[in-house]
């Protein structure tokens, strides 16, 4: 972490200090719990808390600095050592824009530099995160987001992880408006920008389709004429951002589009789902094999991003080839295979969903059932607005005609899915409803069989993905009427 006095955090974020000026953080924490001796405590207002209901909890932990809001006092009255703002999570953003821009002017006296690589995107940012961190990893210090800390907050956080010595910083960007990306991209100034796909992912919150497009070409905009821009031809939306930015642009595809500097040739998947393909980069440099880890042909366009991306970083081909073959899902959740002892096997897939990844996460599910019994566990599809009850009733309808033997559709808002697969001909036991997770665990618990392959695929707040890990434990047997008169 770059490292600032309380006198120099007070300026950079327009504070008022009240603290020791020399007070030096040693790490900036946003909750109490993950404070430690030397943290800087940002006490954000959240949505289900105050942060400043626990800045004594983060005191106690060892903190030496609180960001504040509002004044805040112990039990004898006393207020905290604290920089006093107006907007915590604005200040966090300021600290991180000078924190970048420290960094810089640290390497560039070193005769080094720093690379920062904005990712964004409707699906794939987390993924594509993770296998663009791996391959700059074999080539310098590097820092990427922890998970898909990925906004206003998450992005300072990773930006505080680095330092003078971090050769490649890592951003993974996401929005709910108009705004939100110009906001993060002007805070780190990135050199690569990497936009993946425009889809529906909350097309409610952000007012339709068009205006999602606006937003993710906010990062080719923030990008210098010297940077370079990333973007996928093979979805039209972000094809047409080409005209929004100074920068060079790379065009990757995996559907072998016109002007693609980077393609996924003879593109296949083996038997277990998993991507192959000859990967071709701007110099035309031959003979690099792709063979993925990663579940599922969808990947693709994740893996040729990150393929893009390491190159502009200067990544020699054979490097980025070998990474992206030994790479594996690095976050959980995403495609997550288990298999059980007794032969079922798990995908988890339900760190999020939206139209775009549940049909992905589908297609997956057929190619790899075949002569095997498939379960779809699915719930809602969360922010598409006024298209969620169509988006759902498309996926219903998908499913039947996919042929997945069987679909669990868990909890109400997600019950015009059911609807519309009961209605495309699924009816009896191929197609269940279940009102909560627990209802849904029993119905797995007693009816999976060996050899069925299940996949679980929600929104994050449904929950699925922890209904995922309840199934993936060995299967709960019921007890006989002998074995249950024992224990009595």
């Amino acid at each position: 972490m770059i490292a600032f006095t309380a006198a120099e955090i007070a300026e950079i974020t327009n504070g008022r200090l009240d603290a020791d000026p020399g007070i030096t953080p040693l790490s900036v924490v946003t909750d109490s719990r993950d404070a430690t001796p030397g943290s800087l405590y940002v006490a954000k207002p959240g949505e289900h808390a105050d942060g400043h209901d626990f800045v004594a909890a983060a005191f106690s932990a060892g903190a030496h600095l609180a960001l504040l809001e509002r004044p805040v006092a112990d039990a004898d009255g006393n207020g905290y050592p604290s920089v006093l703002v107006p907007d915590a999570v604005l200040a966090m953003g300021a600290l991180a824009a000078e924190a970048v821009r420290r960094i810089r002017a640290a390497r560039a006296e070193q005769g080094s530099e720093l690379t920062v690589v904005g990712i964004t995107g409707s699906a794939g940012k987390t993924t594509t995160k993770d296998l663009l961190a791996g391959i700059l990893s074999t080539q310098g210090q590097t820092v990427a987001p922890q998970g898909s800390y990925n906004g206003e907050v998450g992005v300072p956080l990773t930006v505080f992880r680095a330092g003078t010595d971090t050769r490649y910083l890592v951003i993974e960007m996401g929005a709910t408006g108009i705004g939100h990306i110009r906001y993060l991209a002007d805070m780190v100034r990135p050199d690569i920008g990497v936009v993946l796909a425009v889809g529906t992912a909350h097309a409610g919150e952000f007012g339709g389709v068009a205006n999602i497009a606006l937003a993710k070409g906010e990062l080719v905009e923030a990008l210098a004429a010297d940077g370079t821009a990333i973007i996928n031809l093979d979805d039209d939306r972000v094809a047409a951002m080409r005209s929004r930015t100074e920068a060079k642009v790379l065009g990757f595809s995996a559907e072998g589009r016109a002007g693609a500097a980077v393609q996924a040739l003879n593109p296949d998947t083996n038997a277990d789902g998993n991507p192959e393909f000859d990967l071709q980069l701007p110099d035309g440099e031959g003979g690099l094999h792709v063979s993925s880890r990663l579940i599922g042909a969808h990947h693709m366009g994740n893996l040729l991003a990150a393929a893009g991306a390491a190159w502009a970083a200067g990544v020699p081909g054979q490097d980025i080839a070998f990474s992206l073959s030994s790479q594996t899902a690095a976050s959980r959740w995403r495609m997550e295979r288990t298999e059980r002892a007794d032969g079922v096997t798990i995908i988890n897939d339900a760190y999020n969903a939206n139209p775009e990844s549940m049909r992905a996460a589908l297609r997956t599910l057929a190619d790899l059932g075949r002569g095997r019994r498939t379960w779809a566990v699915l719930g809602a599809m969360l922010e598409l607005g006024d298209d969620s009850i169509r988006e759902h009733t498309a996926v219903g309808t998908q499913v039947v005609r996919l042929n997945i033997s069987r679909l669990l559709v868990v909890g109400r808002e997600a019950r015009a899915l059911y609807v519309s697969a009961v209605q495309e001909g699924s009816w009896g036991d191929e197609c269940l409803f279940a009102e909560t997770v627990d209802e849904a665990y029993d119905v797995l618990n007693a009816e999976l069989e060996p050899g069925d392959l299940v996949l679980f695929k929600s929104s994050n707040s449904v929950g699925l993905r922890h209904l995922g890990d309840r199934i993936a434990l060995p299967p709960l047997t019921p007890q006989s009427a002998d074995e249950r008169s024992t224990l009595l």
